[in-house]
């Protein structure tokens, strides 16, 4: 008796959800889709949506990098960035190729999908939602900061915490969520949140109208996959439970299954980290918020790089004990 495939979902943006595909990848038996949020507005990416108009392909090239099999090959190509000419210089050969097949077929969603088949990518790469809009952040002491790169990167030496994130659309008076992104959710046996910035590559995907009612809906297992770092005007002095605190308020229920890193990086990076003002994310095992959940803390470290990211094999290792014990 043949085994049906096991229907993975992935939501997130950025290098958290490079790192968790890439090691989805080689998971036998599973069928992979990857909602990504539509709302990055800096370096090339944000050039290409503010001069022509188009979503931003940034993190959806990513996604597709991570699923082909040619990953290693094509991401030298892709992320090349150009130097000589003045209308191209910045941007990347990927960006440029995923804009050019989008605006050729007519659609984002279609272009992403033809670059995917040049790629031999086997899962679906979803933008969350097709309407394009602006990520604003609130702060608690009343500011409000315009834009994802704004928000990502921080002026100054302080600011206050974000105290709610939401979305301005440009063109329309309401968001609207892109349709297969709520079918993948309802028809999922396991949804991957994370890892990633919190306010600016999470979080974004979760205030579409419809995806926190489809995750509400879903008979899948929800894992949230906390960052092993926090970062400066985001998530600055978080421990792990806060990070699982935000998330649970935007979802209004627990998630199934928290992935945590324990393993700290050399004192070397640290120092490297803290320079700006981002700090090694702590979790207690012994802390009673855990006592009702279900906690995989272990060592997801990538000792192979200079930035610090969770390891694609050892995480797909423990997401093979997830299923597996499920």
């Amino acid at each position: 008796m043949e085994t049906q495939d096991k229907r993975i979902v992935t939501i997130g943006g950025g290098s958290g959800q490079f790192a968790l595909l890439s090691g989805l990848r080689d998971l036998e038996d599973a069928q992979i889709s990857a909602v990504v949020s539509m709302v990055d507005s800096g370096g090339s990416t944000g050039r290409l949506r503010d001069e022509l108009g188009i979503l931003p392909p940034g993190d959806i090239l990513k996604c597709i990098l991570a699923l082909s099999p040619y990953q290693n090959t094509c991401r030298s190509i892709l992320l090349k960035r150009f130097k000589k000419d003045r209308r191209l210089k910045g941007h990347s050969a990927g960006n440029m190729l995923l804009t050019m097949l989008s605006r050729y077929t007519g659609n984002f969603p279609a272009g992403v999908a033809a670059l995917a088949e040049i790629l031999d990518v086997d899962g679906s790469i979803l933008p969350v939602t097709l309407d394009r809009a602006t990520l604003v952040a609130e702060l608690t002491d009343g500011k409000r900061i315009y834009g994802e790169e704004a928000i990502d990167l921080p002026r100054g030496t302080q600011r206050e915490r974000i105290k709610d994130v939401f979305l301005v659309p440009h063109h329309h008076s309401s968001i609207s969520v892109y349709p297969p992104v709520i079918d993948a959710i309802e028809r999922a046996d396991f949804i991957f949140i994370g890892p990633g910035d919190l306010f600016t590559s999470v979080i974004p995907n979760l205030i579409v109208p419809g995806v926190k009612e489809a995750l509400q809906r879903t008979s899948a297992k929800i894992i949230f996959i906390i960052n092993i770092m926090t970062k400066f005007g985001e998530t600055h002095n978080f421990c792990g439970k806060d990070f699982v605190i935000k998330l649970e308020e935007q979802l209004e229920q627990k998630v199934g299954g928290i992935v945590g890193n324990s393993t700290k990086p050399s004192q070397k990076m640290l120092d490297l980290y803290s320079e700006q003002k981002s700090d090694f994310v702590f979790i207690d095992p012994k802390d009673s918020f855990w006592n009702d959940r279900n906690l995989h803390l272990n060592d997801f470290l990538d000792t192979n790089t200079m930035i610090v990211r969770h390891d694609p094999i050892k995480l797909v290792r423990i997401i093979k004990e997830i299923i597996n014990a499920d």
